[in-house]
Parts: structure tokens; sequence; C-alpha cells
């Protein structure tokens, strides 16, 4: 068998007591556990991208990517396992106590792993309390900064058939939804109002709650309820969100809620709820983005479609609302972040600053950008969403004629190289990857970069909209049209709406539509005046419909924006990966007396 060495996040997990619970009931006791498997453990596993190595009867040893994922996914099985067992007595509870280490493993052909890694994590597992999770100091290292729980260092410990004694830490979870418990029981116990109040991520938190069926019709339930689970699904793909299992936001299920206080006791910055209502043949979805901490409506829409398959408009409502979700919450966090004491920002505040820098579109506010970009990444040196920024900023700055491509591109690649390791499962490393293959001229990597970055993220407006690109600059301009309807349809009021104008242009451009390349480039321009680009698809796609006056008028701007920018400046900066698209960019802008 070949092996290959690695340093892997691992979890081993098994059941408290599992040989006595078997012995009062076997059959109900397997048939629990089976159902535990397959509606929390494995899907819950899945969303924090673990691969189940091996099971070991009642439990299992798990592979993640990192600390960070497998402590989430413990906390999250273990807060989700307090639910299960109310009502039942001591003998009727299942009970996991896991462990985790962060070590060196080999891997074996067949997908097994073997090593000091699995051993410790086993270890780890054998001495934890039920319901607990103990940490190898390996491990701790890793999330001691990003998760805010109650950890107890239990100091040196000697573990089983391991020769060096390991300091280990222990988190009693369980704790958040025990609360909520207690609060509805009418308990007013102290501890459980202190275990309410969580520190808040260091990304955006968001929960999502039961939609409320208003439509009298009891199947109408299972619609709302699996609209609500399908968007904790999707974006629990999103590795920019910590989101909130929905074992424990489906405890508010029927009840009159406060947002505001249930923001505080799960923890989060951010709260969706919504409502489904059918009326005849049609069924009414609404749904709500709300600020945790104010109670102020960051973003609300409504849909209305007609009942023909109810599965598929499920899937359709779904995908559309996390589609809006994902911009609307970059907007709320850039607001979030100006507001904040600029020796407090973290680095995730940072990046949002640089975005928000980097949609002015000036020389001044992107290098500007390039600076926060670089003061995420000293801060978190392995924040994959801040190299692929900086990536993308550094090429885009290239393009704009103010840096040299060929130091760009260099800069560029050892960015997305870096972010990619980092993070191969963030979506915005293949944008960023699509931006180095354009000014490399290599399009056909970068459609495969784009379907990547879908691929991680199928609500990705974003990501549709450079797949646009990408096919509009590799000669495929009519098909890049769906690709762009899809993302505004997925973000129809996206902060940077502008930048799909403008990718509409350069599709109709290619196909040699210029009187509709105009018209988009004016509406880009329309949304943000300051971004040269549009100008110059504006300037030569008037000139090629043989509008000389409107040509001549849109080159001032353009002029007036770049002065040294000549016939050979955009020859070179031209997006297209074929020579006679950039040819014909060219030669527009030439007829409308731009300079060699």
């Amino acid at each position: 068998m070949s092996q290959n060495r690695k340093l892997a996040a691992i979890l081993a997990a098994d059941v408290v007591g599992f040989s006595r619970l078997a012995h009062g009931d076997e059959d109900r006791t397997l048939a629990r556990l089976r159902a535990l498997r397959s509606d929390l453990i494995d899907p819950t596993i899945s969303v924090h991208n673990g691969r189940v190595v091996k099971r070991t009867g009642d439990g299992a040893i798990v592979e993640f990517r990192s600390v960070v994922d497998a402590v989430r996914c413990a906390i999250e099985i273990q807060d989700a396992m307090v639910i299960r067992n109310a009502g039942l007595n001591s003998e009727q509870r299942i009970e996991f106590r896991v462990g985790i280490h962060l070590g060196d493993v080999v891997e074996e052909s067949d997908g097994d792993l073997m090593g000091d890694g699995v051993n410790i994590a086993s270890r780890l597992e054998g001495v934890a309390e039920p319901g607990t999770i103990c940490l190898s100091e390996d491990a701790y290292r890793q999330v001691k900064a990003r998760l805010d729980f109650a950890v107890s260092d239990l100091g040196e410990t000697r573990l089983k058939n391991i020769a060096e004694p390991l300091r280990v830490y222990s988190m009693k979870v369980g704790t958040v939804v025990a609360a909520s418990a207690a609060s509805q029981s009418g308990a007013t116990d102290a501890t459980a109002s202190a275990a309410a109040t969580l520190a808040l991520p260091d990304k955006p938190s968001i929960a999502v709650l039961p939609f409320t069926n208003m439509s009298g019709d009891p199947e109408q339930e299972y619609f709302a309820d699996g609209i609500a689970e399908d968007i904790i699904t999707s974006l629990s793909r999103l590795s920019g969100f910590f989101v909130i299992a929905r074992n424990s936001t489906f405890t508010f299920k029927g009840q009159a809620v406060d947002v505001k206080s249930i923001a505080r006791e799960l923890g989060v910055r951010y709260v969706v709820e919504g409502s489904v209502r059918k009326a005849g043949n049609r069924v009414r979805v609404t749904a709500q983005l709300i600020e945790g901490a104010t109670g102020n409506h960051v973003w609300a829409e409504r849909y209305d479609r007609e009942l023909v398959d109810i599965f598929e408009i499920q899937d359709e409502i779904t995908e559309t609302i996390v589609g809006e979700i994902e911009p609307q919450l970059q907007v709320a966090e850039i607001i979030r972040s100006q507001r904040q004491i600029p020796d407090s920002l973290d680095a995730w505040d940072l990046v949002m600053q640089a975005i928000d820098r980097l949609s002015r579109y000036t020389e001044t506010d992107s290098r500007a950008a390039i600076d926060l970009l670089d003061r995420a990444i000293e801060i978190d040196p392995g924040y994959a969403r801040a190299h692929a920024h900086k990536a993308w900023l550094t090429i885009w700055r290239a393009f704009q004629g103010w840096d040299p491509m060929g130091e760009a591109i260099t800069t560029a690649e050892d960015s997305v190289a870096k972010a990619r390791q980092s993070d191969a499962g963030e979506p915005w490393v293949y944008v960023a990857r699509i931006m180095v293959c354009m000014a490399t001229k290599n399009g056909d990597e970068a459609v495969t970069a784009a379907r990547k970055a879908i691929e991680l993220n199928p609500n990705f407006a974003y990501g549709y909209s450079f797949l646009g690109v990408a096919l509009a600059s590799s000669g495929a301009g009519e098909a890049a049209i769906p690709e762009l309807d899809h993302a505004l349809r997925l973000s129809p009021r996206d902060f940077l709406r502008d930048e799909f104008e403008l990718f509409y242009a350069f599709a109709h451009f290619q196909v040699g539509e210029y009187e509709k390349a105009a018209h988009f480039a004016a509406s880009a321009i329309s949304l943000r005046p300051g971004h040269a680009v549009p100008h110059r698809f504006l300037t030569a796609s008037y000139a090629l419909a043989g509008d000389q006056e409107r040509a001549q008028k849109a080159l001032a701007n353009v002029v007036a924006l770049n002065p040294d920018f000549d016939l050979s400046s955009a020859a070179e900066q031209s997006i297209y990966v074929n020579d006679e698209d950039s040819a014909r960019l060219v030669d527009g802008l030439r007829k409308a007396g731009l300079p060699e």
C-alpha cells in the first residue's frame, strides 16, 4: 500500500456507557444510534467539511481540514444532544465524549489513517467526561482565539499507551440550548442565564429561525420547514459565515420570538426569519435579515410563486434568498466595521473595509485597500479570503493601468497560492485565480476556476458573474449572458451591481452587439462614474456602432480619468484572450480618436 504523511485535525468520539445501554435494550439503542448518525452526526460532519475515516462500533474517527471545523462540528453535535436527551432519564440518554488532536498521520491508499495523530485523539476521547470535548494543547492553540467557550485546563495528563504526558483542555458545551430549555420551563438559574450570553465570532454569524406557516394548511408546515433548513444548509457551505445549526434554531419553533433576545442567546450578529402563506394555487414567502443588536432590518423581500412543483419552488426560493443574503450581509459588515475604533479592527473588519475602498474605484482607494488587506494578513497569515482579495485587487489595478502587469501577475500568483494553501474550499480563491488567468490570457483555466467557485458555493452570485467574464473574455460572449442573468437573479441589488452591468458590456461587445454593449457600459458608469474601464468600452462601442459624436464625448471621460491611456495601453490591458477581440476594442478606441 502507498502512504502519504500529513498534518490533520482528528476527532475521535464514542458513546458513553454503550455496553450498558445495549444490554438494557439493544434493538432500541442501535436504532437510536443509527438515527443519530443519519439525521445529526453525518450531516453535521459534512457541513463542517469532515471525512469519516472509520466507524468504531459506537463511535467514529473523523478527519477535518482544520481544528476550528472539528471543534465547531463537535460543539453542534453536543449541543444537539442536550435537546435529544431532554426528558429522558440518565439510563436512557445517549451521550458522547469527544477527543480532538492536531497531529501527524499516515494516510493509506484506501483512505484509512494511522499514526500518533489518530492514537492521541482516541486517548483524549477516553479521558473526556460525558458531553465534553477534550483538546490536546496543539489543538487548543488553534482555536483559543477563535471560539469563546469555557475551557478547563486539566494540566499534564498521562494518556494510555502514549509515552509522554500531554497538556489537555476540557470544553463543556451544550449550555446554550440548555439555557434555552431552562428559560422555557421557568427556570431562573444564574448559570443558565450567564450561559445564554456568548461572545460573537470573528466573522458574520447568523441564525435562521423556522419560517412561520401562516396558511392554516398543515401541509405547508413541511414546505416552510424545508425552506429554513435549506437556507441553513446553503449558508453553512460558505466559509465566510458562522451559521447556527438547525437543531438549535428549531427549538424556537412555534414560539413568539424576540429577535434581539435570540441573537444574544445564540451568540449571533444576524437573524433570518420569514413566513409562508398559501392562497389558492399560489404561495407567498417573505424573508427578512435582521441585525440582532438593534433589531433593525438589513434586508427584506417577498416571493410570489405558483404551486406547480412545490419542491422546485422551494429550491428556487431558497437559492434566491441565500444569493441575496450574502451581499447584503457584506454591506452590513462594511458599515459595522466603519463604526469601530481603528485599533480594535480584526482581520475580518479590515477585509470589509478593503472591499469598501475597492468599490470606490480610485487609484488612491484601491492602494489603501491593499494596505488594509496586508494588515489583515499580518493579523491572520492563514486568512484565505484576505490573500484572495489581494490577488484580485493587484490584477485589477494593473488592468486599470496603475501598476505594471508583469509585477502584478507575480504578486497575485503568490497570493493565490497562499490562499489556496490556507483554504482550498474558499470560493474567492478561484475568483482571484480567474483574474490571474485573464491577465495571462489563459481562458480555459479561467472558466475552470469559475466553475470551481460555483461548485463550492452554488449560490455565489459573484461567482456566476465571473463565470460570465471568463466566458466572454475567452471568446464565448453568447454563453456568458445566461450566467450573468443568473448572477443578477441571485443578487438583483448587489452593491457591486455596476460590475454585473460592465460584464454584460464585455459579453455583448465580444459578439459584436455594440449598441447593447454601449447600453450596459453606460449603466455601469451611472452606478459608479469613477471606474475607468466602462468608459473605455462605452467609447469603443459607440465608435464601432457608427456614433462618432458620442464616441468622442465618451473618450473625453476616458482621458480625464487616465491621461496617459493610449492605444498600446488599451491592447495591454484588454481582458480578451483572443487577439481579434482585443484588436476590435483597440480599433474602436482608435476610431474615437485615442492616440497611439
